[in-house]
């Protein structure tokens, strides 16, 4: 495992009841270090924890700020399993941060690039195990927005799904319009023209397990409008998945997001509790209705990111970002 980077000279060396120890990362909205209860911790008090410290820079930004407070009343909503879960938070102080359980561990990425595709029961169980966390976020009314490879941590205990700084809450049943956020290969195709719902999380989800079956991005390469053309109109070759999980992958893969089945019509076809023919949500109907999606340029979407250069709530490979994890890191907040 990866050790934490040494502090600078603008760096905090505490901040509430917690030691800093070291840097984990850095991105557009903060700096997450290492960090341990200052004196003796009490009982059952874990022994290291991760801090997101929000940018000096960005305190008199009141978005910003915004966005800070609304990733901790997030994550307070979702079940600490399947998280790294909120230990303690301070959003009024001079320097607003989030304290959140340290999860020593890799990304996915980086566990398939280190030790190949995963298949058989590895793939069965990340399959499984990932869902189930989707399935526990969009009960906590939260749309996650940014599911893929990178915010997925192996942890010791299982999968944890990191990284709700672009997260959003959602009524039961809605559709939200909001400016276009997200990494550009694991957006669904409605996500471009600013609108998302838990639908929009289960279209990545099922590019993740693409990804975790091949070591590559189903819809990546080339420029942006390329990677967006793939998106809206051409579908992966689903051929490294096995058969069930290439049956709920295609479905969540729909174009239509209203033809895709929810997290929990997936983990129960999964689990094997829909024997036989698929669920009706698992077999888009022709019949259902259907809505033309706009086609998005790259010229109109003000949220598009390049490769190498790091924008607000856009994760890109190779460009740090608050929240996706580096080796033997979980990231608080996510």
């Amino acid at each position: 495992m990866a050790s934490p980077l040494p502090l600078t000279a603008a760096d905090p060396t505490r901040l509430g009841g917690y030691e800093i120890l070291g840097r984990l990362g850095t991105g557009g909205q903060g700096v997450v270090y290492l960090g341990r209860p200052a004196g003796p911790a009490a009982g059952g008090a874990p022994p290291r924890v991760a801090v997101k410290l929000l940018h000096a820079q960005l305190l008199g930004n009141a978005a910003a700020r915004g966005r800070f407070v609304r990733e901790l009343a997030l994550l307070e909503r979702v079940a600490g399993f399947c998280t790294a879960q909120v230990l303690a938070a301070d959003m009024d102080g001079d320097r607003p941060y989030i304290v959140s359980e340290y999860v020593p561990g890799r990304s996915l990425r980086e566990l398939v690039h280190e030790r190949g595709p995963r298949a058989g029961a590895d793939l069965d169980r990340l399959a499984i195990s990932t869902v189930t966390a989707l399935t526990a976020i969009h009960r906590a009314g939260v749309v996650h927005r940014d599911f893929k490879p990178q915010n997925v941590l192996m942890g010791l205990d299982g999968p944890r799904v990191i990284d709700f700084g672009i997260a959003r809450a959602f009524d039961a049943g809605a559709t939200m319009t909001s400016q276009v956020v997200g990494t550009p290969a694991y957006m669904a195709p409605e996500q471009f023209a600013g609108r998302v719902s838990p639908a929009t999380d289960l279209f990545a989800w099922a590019a993740t397990l693409l990804f975790a079956a091949t070591g590559r991005d189903p819809f990546a390469g080339g420029a942006l409008p390329a990677v967006m053309y793939r998106i809206m109109h051409e579908a992966p070759d689903l051929g490294a998945l096995p058969g069930p999980i290439a049956e709920v992958a295609a479905a969540c893969l729909a174009k239509d997001p209203k033809a895709r089945p929810t997290s929990e019509d997936v983990l129960l076809r999964l689990l094997g509790d829909r024997p036989g023919p698929p669920h009706p949500r698992l077999e888009p109907s022709a019949a259902r209705g259907t809505e033309p999606l706009p086609e998005p340029t790259a010229a109109t979407w003000t949220g598009a990111a390049q490769p190498g250069v790091a924008q607000p709530g856009v994760a890109q490979p190779g460009v740090a970002q608050p929240g996706v994890a580096q080796p033997g890191v979980a990231q608080p907040g996510v």
